[in-house]
C-alpha cells in the first residue's frame, strides 16, 4: 500500500508540475489590433487629401478667401505628412510578427505601443478634420457661386 501511495504521489507530482497554465483567448480585438484598425481606416483617405490639395491649390491667392483656401490645403497636407511620419516611426518601433501575429510585447514596447495608440487617434481626428474643413469650404464656394 505504501508503494501504491508513493507511485500515486510521484505521478501526480510529475502530472501536475507538467501541465502549463492555458492562456484564454483575448476576447476582443487587442490593442495592436485596434491600433491598426484606425490605420486601416484613415489610410484609404490619402487619396482624398490628395484631391483636395489639387483642387484648393487652383484657388489660392491673396484674398481673404484665397487664404482661406490655403489654409486649408496647408492642414490638408499636415494631415499626409503625419500619418506618412507615423507609419514611418509606427513600423521602426514594431516588427512585423508583432504588428500582424500578435507577438508578445516587452514590457517598453507596450509603452511604446500606449503612445502609438494615442497618436494614431490623434491622427484620426486630424485627418478627419481637415477634410471636413477643406470640403466644407469648397462647398461653400460653390453655393455662391
Amino acid at each position: 500500500m505504501r508503494i501504491f501511495l508513493s507511485t500515486l504521489a510521484c505521478t501526480l507530482l510529475v502530472f501536475f508540475s507538467s501541465c502549463k497554465e492555458v492562456k484564454k483567448a483575448p476576447e476582443g480585438p487587442s490593442q495592436m489590433e485596434q491600433v491598426m484598425a484606425i490605420h486601416d481606416e484613415v489610410m484609404p483617405k490619402m487619396g482624398k487629401l490628395g484631391k483636395l490639395v489639387g483642387e484648393l491649390k487652383t484657388k489660392v491667392d491673396t484674398t481673404a478667401v484665397g487664404q482661406e483656401y490655403e489654409t486649408a490645403m496647408r492642414d490638408l497636407q499636415s494631415a499626409h505628412k503625419s500619418m506618412m511620419d507615423w507609419m514611418r516611426d509606427f513600423g521602426d518601433r514594431f516588427d512585423s510578427d508583432e504588428i500582424l501575429n500578435g507577438k508578445e510585447l516587452s514590457e517598453q514596447k507596450q509603452l511604446w505601443l500606449d503612445e502609438e495608440e494615442a497618436k494614431v487617434k490623434a491622427l484620426k481626428e486630424q485627418i478627419n478634420g481637415s477634410i471636413e474643413r477643406a470640403e466644407a469650404l469648397l462647398t461653400e464656394e460653390k453655393g455662391e457661386e
